[in-house]
C-alpha cells in the first residue's frame, strides 16, 4: 500500500502510474484525503494530450580521431545517450562541447563526461555513456553536440539538435544527477596553468563561495598549493593564504587543507607555514572530491570567499585582480607540507581576476606532459639518402611521441614519412626530392585537410596565420599566390591515416615499431599530391616540413653540402648502383636471348 504523503517545500516530484495504466487513460491527479474524502488540489489531463519522450538522433558525424557512434538519444531536457562511442583520446585537449549555429564553433561550452569529469577526453572503445549539460543549460539551448579540441579549434565530429523537441524535463530521473547542485557553471572553462605547466588551476564562483579544482602532476607524496599572496599586489609568501591538497597514502584519502604562512620556515605550532586549525584557527575549506590517475592529482575545494578570521585568511575579491601564489612540494612525517624547492613555487607575479573568463587558458593537458621518471620517450628517427618521402597523416605517439621529441604540443596527429612518426629528413643542397602527399584534400573537412609545404617556420600552419605573421615566415616549397597575392596551397593529395585498429596503445608499446603494428593504414578514394623541390643552394641548415593548415604536424628538414660526404655517400652509392644495374642487366638479357 502507498504510504501517506509527508511534507513538501519547493520539491520536483516524479509519478509513475501503476502497472497498466498510460497518461492517456486517466483523466485528472489530485492530492486526496482518503480519510476525510477531500480534495486538496487537482490537474485534469487534455484529451489527447501529447507526453514528452525520448528523442532519437543520427550518430556522431565522422570527421577525425576515429570519433563514431550509433545513434544518440536525448533522455530528458539535460541528458545525452551516446551508445558505442569509439574515439582514440589522441586530441590534446578535447571535450563534449555544445553551443549554438549552423555549425560547432570555438564559441560553445564544455560537457562534463560520463563521471562528471573536465578532463580532456579519454579514449572510448564501443562503450555505452550518459552525459549532462551543465548547470541550467537544456537541450533547447543548443543547436548541436560535438567533439571539440579547443587548442587547435577543431570539430571531430557532432550532431545537430532539431528545433521541435518534446523531451521530459530533466529532474534526475536518469542514473546522472544534475551537475547544477552548486549554482550555474558559468565559468567552468577557467582555468591558469602555474609551476611550468605542472598545475592547472580552476574555478567557478557559487554564491558567495569558490570552487577550485587543483590538477597536479606531483607523487603520491607530494602537495600541491595555491591561494592569495601575503601582498595583494605582488607576489609575497610570507603572511599567504594557501589551500594545501594531497593524496595521503596512509588513509587512502584525499584532503585540502587551510593553511596560513606568518613565516616560510617549517611550522612549529605556532609559526611557520601552518594549518590554520594547529594554530588557532578554522578550516575554512571544505573537501568536495578527489581522484588520481596517470599521476596526476585532482582535487576540488569549496572556500567562502570572505571568511570571520582577520589573520589567517585574506578575502578573495569578487571583482578585479590579487596576487596569487602556488607551490609543489613533498609532504612530512605528519602529512604537512614540507619545504619546497626553489623552482617549484611561482616566482614572477601572477594575478588573477576570479570574476573573468580564462578560455583555454591551460592548453596543455597535465597527461601529455613527459615523466621522466616513467616515460621513455621513442628514439628519434631519421631519414638520408633517400629522394622519395611519401607523406601519410597519423597519431603522434602520446607522451612518447611528438610531444617528447619536439618538446612542442601536438595536435593528436602528425606527418608520417615513408611510414616513421616525423623523422629527421636529410636533403643536399642543389639536389631534387618529391614529396607525395596524402594527408587529405577536401578543403571542407579542415580536420582531414593537411596540405604539406616547406618552410622556415617550427610550428607551420601558414595557412591560419595572419599576414603579419606570415610576413615572418619564409617559404621553400607547397605554396603559391594568385593574382590577387593571396597564397594557397599546392600540395593537397587524397587523404591516407594510420589509425589505432582499437585504442592508443602507446602505453603498452617500448618502441615505435610495437606501436606502428598497432596501427592500420586507410586510404581514401582519389588522387595523390606530389610536391617537386630542389634544394636552394642558399638553404639554412634546418627547414620543416608542415601542414599549412594546421600547426605542429611536422618536424625537421637537415640541409647539408654536396661535400658532406657522410650524409651524401648513400645517395652516390645509390646512383652508382642504379647506373651499373642500367647497363648489366641489359647485357644478361641480350646474353640469355643468344644462348
Amino acid at each position: 500500500e502507498a504510504l501517506a504523503l509527508g511534507e513538501f517545500n519547493d520539491a520536483d516530484l516524479i509519478l509513475r502510474l501503476p502497472p497498466g495504466q498510460r497518461i492517456r487513460d486517466i483523466k485528472w491527479l489530485s492530492v486526496w484525503c482518503r480519510r476525510f474524502t477531500i480534495n486538496f488540489g487537482e490537474v485534469f489531463i487534455p484529451q489527447g494530450i501529447e507526453v514528452p519522450k525520448i528523442r532519437i538522433l543520427p550518430e556522431f558525424k565522422r570527421l577525425a580521431h576515429g570519433l563514431r557512434s550509433d545513434n544518440i538519444s536525448i533522455l530528458d531536457a539535460k541528458t545525452f545517450y551516446i551508445p558505442n562511442l569509439h574515439y582514440d583520446g589522441a586530441g590534446p585537449a578535447a571535450y563534449f562541447w555544445v553551443g549554438n549555429g549552423s555549425e560547432p564553433h570555438r564559441l560553445g561550452i564544455k560537457v562534463p563526461n560520463e563521471v562528471r569529469s573536465l578532463e580532456p577526453l579519454r579514449a572510448y572503445q564501443g562503450e555505452d555513456i550518459e552525459i549532462q549539460l551543465p548547470g541550467s543549460l537544456t537541450v533547447y539551448d543548443i543547436d548541436w553536440l560535438c567533439v571539440w579540441c579547443i587548442r587547435y579549434t577543431q570539430n571531430f565530429g557532432h550532431v545537430m539538435i532539431p528545433k521541435d523537441l518534446d523531451v521530459p524535463p530533466a529532474l534526475n530521473q536518469t542514473k546522472i544527477s544534475t551537475m547544477s547542485t552548486l549554482g550555474p557553471s558559468r565559468s567552468a572553462s577557467n582555468c591558469r596553468q602555474f609551476l611550468n605547466k605542472r598545475l592547472q588551476v580552476r574555478w567557478e564562483l557559487v554564491g558567495d563561495k569558490i570552487k577550485i579544482t587543483l590538477d597536479a602532476r606531483i607523487n603520491e607524496d607530494e602537495y600541491a598549493a595555491f591561494g592569495l599572496s601575503g601582498d595583494p599586489h605582488s607576489t609575497k609568501m610570507v603572511g599567504g593564504d594557501v589551500t594545501v591538497t594531497f593524496y595521503d597514502m596512509l588513509t587512502d584519502s584525499f584532503n585540502a587543507v587551510d593553511y596560513y604562512m606568518s613565516t616560510t620556515a617549517q611550522c612549529d605550532g605556532k609559526h611557520g607555514v601552518c594549518p590554520d586549525e594547529v594554530i588557532g584557527g578554522r578550516n575554512d575549506v571544505s573537501f568536495v572530491s578527489g581522484e588520481r590517475y596517470e599521476g596526476v592529482t585532482s582535487i576540488t575545494f569549496l572556500r567562502p570567499l570572505q571568511t570571520n578570521e582577520a589573520v589567517n585568511d585574506r578575502a578573495i575579491p569578487r571583482r578585479g585582480e590579487v596576487s596569487v601564489i602556488a607551490a609543489i612540494g613533498p609532504l612530512n612525517s605528519k602529512r604537512e607540507a614540507n619545504a619546497h624547492g626553489t623552482d617549484d613555487k611561482t616566482m614572477n607575479d601572477e594575478k588573477i581576476d576570479f570574476s573573468q573568463t580564462y578560455e583555454d587558458g591551460c592548453p596543455v593537458s597535465l597527461y601529455d606532459l613527459l615523466d621522466e621518471n616513467t616515460t621513455k620517450a621513442f628514439q628519434a628517427m631519421k631519414i638520408e639518402g633517400v629522394q622519395i618521402f611519401h607523406a601519410k597523416i597519423g597519431p603522434t605517439g602520446g607522451k612518447k611521441g611528438y610531444s617528447a621529441i619536439t618538446g612542442q604540443p601536438s595536435w593528436g596527429i602528425s606527418w608520417y614519412i615513408n611510414g616513421l612518426l616525423i623523422p629527421e629528413i636529410t636533403v643536399v643542397r642543389g639536389q631534387s626530392y618529391v614529396f607525395v602527399v596524402e594527408g587529405g584534400n577536401d578543403k571542407t573537412n579542415t580536420p582531414r585537410y593537411h596540405p604539406l609545404y616547406i618552410t622556415d617556420s617550427p610550428e607551420g600552419g601558414y595557412g591560419q596565420k595572419s599576414p603579419s605573421e606570415q610576413v615572418k615566415e619564409r617559404i621553400y616549397a607547397g605554396v603559391a599566390f594568385d593574382h590577387n597575392g593571396y597564397p594557397y596551397p599546392t600540395a593537397a593529395g587524397r587523404y591516407c591515416e594510420y589509425s589505432h585498429v582499437t585504442i592508443d596503445l602507446v602505453d603498452e608499446s617500448d618502441t615505435f615499431d610495437d606501436y606502428f603494428k598497432t596501427l592500420r593504414l586507410l586510404c581514401e578514394d582519389g588522387e595523390i599530391a606530389h610536391l617537386n623541390w630542389t634544394v636552394p643552394t642558399d638553404a639554412p641548415n634546418t627547414l620543416y616540413y608542415q601542414c599549412y593548415i594546421h600547426r605542429n604536424l611536422g618536424w625537421k628538414i637537415n640541409v647539408v653540402d654536396v661535400s658532406s660526404g657522410k650524409t651524401f655517400m648513400p645517395y652516390v652509392s645509390l646512383l652508382i648502383a642504379i647506373t651499373i644495374l642500367a647497363v648489366w642487366i641489359p647485357t644478361q638479357l641480350t646474353r640469355f636471348r643468344i644462348l
